[in-house]
């Protein structure tokens, strides 16, 4: 099992990542970040997705779809904004959040192994 702090910098070994977050989208607040900079604030893009988590959640209560969100991907016109919702004991509420640059990153690859960084993320 892996604490925050090793799981985030899991995260930036992804072939392109910018940064890396985990959130807890019931406040907005990130709980660690690693990565970002001057183009990518990673609280203000905390904040930001947990708008974006609880939007698609309220919509598929509403619809009565009776599913659970794997992750919610968002393409930019260079980067892509993953959001994998975490499930398990002491998780609900978290999503971890990975910026990846479009031209250096391989998306299943990089939601293949954010799956992985889930599993064995102790919260």
């Amino acid at each position: 099992m892996a604490n925050t702090e090793t799981s985030l910098k899991e995260a930036t070994t992804i072939d392109g990542a910018l940064g890396a977050a985990l959130v807890d989208y019931t406040s907005g607040m990130a709980l660690g970040t690693i990565g970002g900079g001057k183009e990518l604030d990673l609280n203000m893009a905390a904040a930001g997705n947990t708008d974006v988590v609880r939007a698609k959640v309220r919509t598929m209560e509403m619809l009565g779809l009776g599913d659970e969100i794997e992750d919610i991907l968002i393409t930019l016109g260079r980067q892509y904004h993953l959001i994998r919702l975490l499930k398990g004991q002491g998780k609900n509420g978290l999503f971890l959040y990975l910026a990846l640059d479009k031209e250096r990153a391989n998306l299943a690859m990089a939601r293949h192994q954010l799956k992985k960084i889930e599993a064995d993320l102790e919260v």
